[in-house]
């Protein structure tokens, strides 16, 4: 099987306690600390076992780090019973695993660990005397608990993390140590920030940017950007996105909003953070409340599809261009109609597609913003073509 999940969500514990269900060797290995060759050495341990009777569970924890090959190498094993795989990963299986070895696995998503399951797993760490802080007659109060949960992303590693820490720090109160306010506050303001660069949780919260811009929330859209900027992305990759979005999702609605985004992009190049990330905020809380079209971006992928199917139509002849006699001669240009010279500088009834194509509309402007007016403009031309 393979468990997909964000980190400290326990993976890791859970392999080992699937292996201690059934009785099983349990062999830990880190895809990014072996190959193929450490992996053997692993399998003809689990190979012996087999013969005694006993299973070997095999954790491949960062499973996504093997490549193809390697993937591969654990084929046999795993067909015919040598070790049961259990492989972790961060990062979704779709893309790290291959098909060969995705087919043979089931995939179980593991979701981030909830406040309520991370104060459960910070008082137990105060009440074990063997493993945990009881022995130091460590107090926490559940606030303090519930503040450290909230700063741990789901992840119980770095929950303990942030109570080993805050052990340290703790003051003696009445022969007890007692966690103070002070501490939570530097700690866990100076703490860990998730944001994991190009995985899952990078491309999840460039999404929800993108998706709150989409959907007109201008609130949404600044939550998003301050948590990645807080993560530590890089402001010109945000710039970049902003400026996608402002032709996708905008468009000719409001153009504005592309030349704003393009600004914003530029503040940014010359002032740096964290000036720059100001005009980035503006730009999104614009974008987010413009009045939304995909029409320009639904044009270009219909003529991209277009050309792809029929890519090599020839130009019709009365718009090729004649710089010589020999091309005039050979009727390039001939018959063309210069809008200019023409009512209101249109020239109703002239094409502009190739002949073997015939006249085709990709672009269809929505009843937002201003493409009221484009919209009644290419009404009012075609039913000028229409007449000639």
């Amino acid at each position: 099987m393979i468990l997909w999940g964000p980190p400290g969500s326990g993976k890791t514990s859970l392999a080992k306690l699937m292996a201690s269900y059934i009785q099983a060797e349990f062999i830990h290995l880190s895809a990014v600390l072996i190959g193929v060759p450490a992996l053997r050495v692993e399998i003809k341990k689990a190979e012996l076992a087999r013969e005694t009777g006993r299973k070997t569970v095999l954790f491949l924890d960062e499973i996504h780090r093997f490549n193809k090959a390697q993937q591969d190498a654990l084929l046999p094993y795993v067909e015919n019973g040598t070790v049961i795989l259990i492989g972790a990963t961060t990062e979704n299986p779709s893309f790290e695993i291959n098909n060969a070895l995705l087919s043979r696995a089931r995939v179980h998503r593991l979701q981030s660990l909830t406040e309520n399951d991370l104060v459960t797993i910070l008082k137990r760490a105060l009440s074990d005397e063997n493993r945990g802080l009881a022995a130091e007659s460590f107090l926490a109060t559940d606030q303090q608990l519930t503040l450290i949960a909230q700063a741990s992303y789901g992840d119980a590693r770095i929950a303990l993390s942030y109570l080993e820490i805050l052990s340290d720090l703790a003051e003696f109160n009445n022969g007890k140590k007692q966690i103070t306010d002070k501490a939570i506050a530097e700690v866990l303001c100076a703490g860990i920030k998730r944001f994991d660069k190009q995985g899952d949780i990078f491309y999840d919260q460039i999404s929800a940017l993108h998706k709150s811009v989409r959907g007109s929330s201008p609130d949404g859209a600044l939550y998003w950007l301050t948590s990645m900027l807080n993560g530590g992305c890089d402001p010109i990759y945000l710039a970049r996105r902003i400026v996608r979005m402002a032709s996708e999702d905008i468009g000719n609605a409001d153009p504005r909003a592309l030349q704003l985004a393009l600004n914003a992009w530029e503040v940014q190049e010359r002032l740096g953070s964290p000036d720059g990330e100001l005009a980035l905020a503006q730009a999104v809380i614009y974008l987010a409340c413009a009045p939304k079209s995909n029409a320009a971006y639904c044009a270009f992928l219909k003529a991209q599809s277009a050309i792809q199917q029929q890519p090599e139509n020839e130009v019709p002849m009365h718009l090729r261009n004649a710089p010589t006699a020999l091309m005039k001669q050979s009727g390039f240009g001939m018959g063309y109609r210069y809008d200019h010279d023409e009512p209101d500088a249109y020239a109703a009834g002239q094409t502009y597609f190739p002949d073997a194509l015939g006249e085709q509309q990709y672009y269809f402007p929505v009843p937002r913003g201003l493409e009221i007016k484009i919209q009644e403009k290419l009404a009012e031309l075609k039913s000028r073509k229409k007449k000639y």
